[in-house]
């Protein structure tokens, strides 16, 4: 009996650390929807794309220049299996299993690699990083490709269309 009840409070103790982490993560969200903008719907309109689909894994999207500020607000927190596509009017981040999102050219700021982004670090160039305006604020969307030999034609690509909105992060 005396080893049921050890167990049971071990439970316990672990169901409370599970709600606290749940709330915590509920409460970011809360507080995140209101300093950021809905991230834009995918048109419904867009034509042929211009650049061949990459896949690989969305990493996540952050405040612009603070790989570990996760902007986890309406559904864009989870890392999870992905493809970019490029066309003229931006790119669309096609998430499997998750709510996709569309980036659109006028907002890019800059393109580049990166090393680390909210929990994800490699030791080497392995992101590829999208700095944009969302809103009144600059975020960053990492995305890990299944070969990272496609990031010099997406950041040439994405590059002749960003603005020039901000300094290079």
């Amino acid at each position: 009996m005396e080893r049921f009840g050890l167990t049971m409070l071990v439970v316990a103790l672990f169901a409370l650390l599970v709600l606290a982490m749940w709330r915590g993560w509920r409460r970011q969200a809360l507080d995140q929807s209101l300093a950021y903008d809905p991230f834009p719907e995918i048109p419904a309109d867009l034509p042929e794309a211009e650049l061949d689909a990459a896949s690989g894994i969305y990493v996540a999207t952050t405040k612009a220049g603070r790989w570990q500020e996760r902007i986890v607000t309406r559904g864009v927190g989870m890392r999870g299996p992905a493809t970019l596509r490029r066309y003229q009017a931006g790119v669309v981040v096609e998430r499997h299993g998750a709510k996709s999102f569309f980036i659109p050219a006028e907002s890019i700021i800059t393109v580049k690699t990166g090393k680390a982004m909210a929990g994800k670090v490699m030791g080497t160039d392995g992101l590829l990083v999208i700095t944009w305006q969302l809103g009144e604020a600059q975020v960053d969307t990492g995305f890990r490709g299944d070969g990272s030999s496609v990031y010099g034609r997406w950041i040439e690509s994405l590059a002749k269309h960003s603005s020039s909105k901000g300094d290079d992060q």
